[in-house]
């Protein structure tokens, strides 16, 4: 009788690879594990990289910085949003949505500027829906534009970052969302973009703009009226805020938009732009440095209307809320549509030598002559049209304005300072530069 066949090598030879099967599948999942762990540790870093890149720590000292855990449900979300997913659309959305029933839902270019982002804060206070657009641009520091920010969020003003001449980000932005008004006060190119857009957009919104007292060029008549000649620019910027007021008159005549230009005259306070005479002048002051003060030929003082943030805004809302309502729809005109301009401007103002009162130290002054081809010599706003039309009336006067702001000034900077009061301030010779 045949003995059975020997099993035993075929059994450990069994074994032998099963135990070598096992050994490569811990290996795997070991390696798996490890890629898994180096990719997300990849993504938390990219994560922390782009966070400090974009949103800088805030001093702990600056009470007007608004730390980022005491942020709310909209900036918290803004970091894990992308532009045209569902959560940045409901973002959109929600800022955009009025809170009163008969609220405007307004879309402000130029948002994380200096006018832009005071009046969507205003809008957003009184129970309006406010989207913000901005490019977040390097003309100056943008951390001040970031600072900015921060405090819309605080007011849930949500801002798309995003550029005016991106002509699909705004079609999209519109078929989110139905805007009754444009407030356009973004100081770089796009105007014509976003004209184009609104023209075609079902309702046509109603669009207040910003233009600029600089359109009154050569015009040697003061005070300034709506009513006075524009055609001739003194410098280049002139020249196209000029081009903007044609551009918008020929938007409105085809297609039925309607459009309310802003003549500002020099806008100072609160979070204002660092590139302004009033802002720089109270750096050099409290640095020591020599302030540059401009002279006609003749010899006569610069001189600039200056408009207090708080009045502007004022202007600008009291603008939306008469403005009515365009006459297009998809691109056709249906019918005449408003059309506007409004001087938006205080007084001829004293300025250095109350910045020298408040901050008690006086101005080191470089003068200089002014080329006779160089900017107007002075500017004074004539503003009877927006008092009858929406009641604009200017109440701060230039030293309790130029207080509000050397306050923030100091407290945003963190200089250990005294501020005057106004009451205490001497206001110098009536004829003083700018």
């Amino acid at each position: 009788m045949a003995s059975p066949p020997d099993t035993s090598k075929t059994l450990k030879l069994e074994r032998y690879n099963s135990y070598l099967r096992r050994l490569h599948s811990t290996k795997v999942i070991n390696a798996s594990s490890k890629h898994l762990f180096r990719a997300t540790l990849l993504i938390a870093l990219v994560v922390i990289l782009f966070l400090t890149l974009n949103y800088p720590p805030f001093s702990g000292n600056n009470p007007n910085h608004a730390h980022l855990h005491h942020r709310n449900f909209l900036s918290a979300s803004l970091f894990t949003s992308t532009a045209g997913g569902a959560a940045w659309e409901k973002q959109v959305r929600h800022s955009s949505t009025p809170k009163n029933p008969n609220g405007l839902s307004v879309l402000v270019t130029g948002a994380a500027g200096f006018v832009g982002s005071h009046c969507s804060i205003a809008l957003r206070k009184r129970g309006d829906g406010v989207l913000g657009l901005d490019n977040f641009n390097s003309y100056y520091d943008p951390s001040l534009k970031r600072a900015r920010q921060n405090l819309l969020l605080k007011n849930q003003v949500f801002i798309v970052e995003g550029d005016l001449n991106d002509a699909p980000l705004l079609t999209k932005l519109f078929d989110i969302v139905p805007f009754t008004h444009i407030l356009h006060l973004a100081a770089q190119a796009g105007f014509v973009n976003l004209l184009e857009v609104a023209k075609t957009a079902n309702p046509q919104p109603a669009i207040v703009w910003a233009s600029s007292s600089s359109v009154y060029g050569l015009n040697s008549k003061v005070p300034f009226s709506e009513s006075d000649r524009t055609d001739q620019p003194a410098s280049l910027y002139a020249a196209t805020k000029k081009a903007g007021e044609e551009i918008a008159h020929t938007y409105n005549h085809i297609y039925g938009l309607s459009l309310t230009g802003l003549r500002f005259f020099t806008v100072y306070g609160p979070w204002g732009r660092p590139d302004m005479a009033y802002f720089f002048f109270t750096k050099d002051i409290l640095q020591g440095k020599p302030i540059d003060v401009y002279q006609t030929q003749d010899k006569k003082q610069v001189a600039r209307d200056f408009t207090y943030i708080d009045d502007v805004v004022k202007g600008c809302l009291g603008a939306l809320d008469t403005a009515e309502k365009s006459t297009g729809s998809g691109g056709k005109k249906k019918g005449p549509a408003q059309l506007r301009v409004y001087n938006l401007g205080n007084t001829s103002p004293r300025l250095v030598s109350i910045l020298e009162g408040l901050l008690s130290t006086k101005a080191k002054k470089h003068v200089i002559k002014m080329p006779r081809n160089g900017d107007v010599p002075y500017t004074h706003a004539n503003v009877t049209l927006a008092f009858r039309d929406f009641g604009y009336k200017p109440s701060t006067d230039l030293a309790t304005g130029l207080r509000k702001f050397v306050k923030w000034y100091v407290d945003y900077h963190g200089i250990q300072t005294r501020v005057k009061k106004e009451s205490d301030v001497k206001t110098g010779h009536p004829e003083e530069s700018a």
